[in-house]
């Protein structure tokens, strides 16, 4: 009997210890934190290019003089529970102020500056414009649509942010003896967003769905929690919460790859069922239609090469199709990766399609190798300095300087934005 419970216990053992080192894994670290960090990039850049190219015709689209009318976005709303602030009131002072809000969002969120506090402005900002109008957008929207809300539970600003930089020059600080600097800025962030939100919840109407004000309050009170427990009780509760927002990082990085392969494998299965796509002839038609011709002498050279037509409209088809099968073999993933990034650059080009085509190359990047990411990055910050004409300061190129590199010790164990002295960070 004994022998036979020993044999037992020694065959669990390995898997034991195999899952043991799973859940580590997925708990004790932030996994892609140069992926992260790229999405984070392309998406607020994405979002912002958009808001700037469309800012004198902001009230068309989304404001009051918009053919579609405040009243008929309330209808709209009634029936989907989208949720925006843009319902609150139909003033222009309001309208106004959000859509300078969601501007400014994406251009901190871009810089990396107090990540977790602007991604869930950067995410209200997005989700009020888009479900105010939802006739506006050429595809593009919809995944900026899904991938604000998956910004928001990431630890995007571990590298190449602003975060990353004041953690840096905080460790180095504290590696000198020197008395760490009392943060003003995060806590008044915090009581600022506190307040706004109080005043919405208590004075607006809620519209939409009850889940997007909880969460608002879910994450502006665990944040404060995490400050109490980061000043309180540093020990085990601190840990027990990276391990969380560690696990919350990686589940939503992997629902994000997931949701990439299903946008490809979805539209390459529907277009093998289309009688275009099955005869090559496909691409032929936006071609020839002036709504996607920014380049009319581009599109009719490349419509009137029936041989291209084809190569492209069966290329589109077999990527897209291959692709979820490819990450199985890296090599072949990194090829077919770059390949889809240059077909939606080429779509950007020749059918007008900028924000769809950046929103989607923001969302393959999350499959981008971090040896490629970590080089790009060097290159970037010595492309920097030689254009400033400085060298970096403390550290090499490519180093932990806060905007490339590898992320410092503390940021791989608890990431940059959660130091013991910030509130919102």
């Amino acid at each position: 009997m004994s022998t036979s419970h020993a044999t037992r216990a020694g065959a669990r053992e390995p898997f034991d210890r195999r899952l043991a080192r799973g859940v580590q894994a997925v708990t004790g670290r932030t996994l892609a934190p140069y992926q992260s960090a790229i999405v984070r990039i392309g998406f607020s850049l994405t979002w912002l290019l958009f808001l700037l190219r469309e800012l004198p015709h902001r009230h068309l689209l989304y404001g009051p003089e918009g053919p579609w009318s405040f009243e008929l976005a309330q209808r709209l709303i009634a029936d989907n529970r989208a949720f925006t602030v843009l319902l609150w009131s139909d003033g222009r002072v309001w309208f106004e102020l959000v859509y300078g809000l969601a501007v400014l969002s994406a251009a901190l969120l871009l810089v990396g500056w107090r990540t977790r506090a602007v991604s869930v402005v950067f995410m209200v900002g997005v989700l009020s414009l888009l479900n105010r109008s939802v006739f506006v957008g050429d595809g593009g929207d919809n995944v900026l649509h899904i991938v604000s809300i998956y910004l928001v539970f990431t630890r995007c600003g571990q590298v190449w942010s602003l975060d990353a930089r004041r953690a840096a020059r905080e460790a180095r600080a504290a590696e000198a003896g020197e008395a760490p600097r009392r943060d003003v800025v995060g806590p008044l962030l915090w009581v600022v967003l506190g307040g706004f939100l109080l005043a919405a919840t208590w004075f607006s109407d809620v519209t939409g769905e009850w889940w997007v004000p909880v969460l608002l309050w879910v994450l502006w009170l665990g944040n404060g929690l995490w400050w109490l427990v980061c000043r309180l009780a540093p020990g085990e509760p601190r840990t027990m919460l990276d391990a969380l927002a560690n696990l919350a990082h990686n589940a939503v990085l992997v629902v994000l790859m997931v949701e990439v392969c299903l946008i490809y494998a979805t539209a390459g299965w529907y277009k093998i069922q289309g009688s275009r796509w099955q005869e090559g002839t496909a691409l032929f038609y936006p071609l020839h239609l002036d709504y996607f011709a920014p380049w009319p002498a581009l599109s009719d050279l490349l419509g009137a090469s029936g041989i291209m037509v084809m190569l492209l409209t069966y290329g589109t088809v077999i990527v897209q199709v291959a692709f979820p099968f490819t990450l199985f073999n890296r090599k072949v993933k990194n090829v077919l990766l770059v390949v889809m990034m240059m077909e939606h650059a080429g779509i950007a080009v020749l059918l007008g399609l900028p924000v769809f085509s950046l929103a989607m190359i923001s969302a393959d990047a999350v499959f981008l190798p971090t040896a490629f990411l970590v080089w790009l990055g060097a290159r970037v910050v010595k492309g920097r300095d030689r254009l400033l004409r400085r060298a970096p300061a403390g550290a090499p190129a490519g180093t932990p300087d806060g905007t490339s590199g590898e992320p410092l010790p503390e940021q791989r164990r608890t990431g940059e934005e959660q130091g013991p002295r910030t509130l919102v960070g």
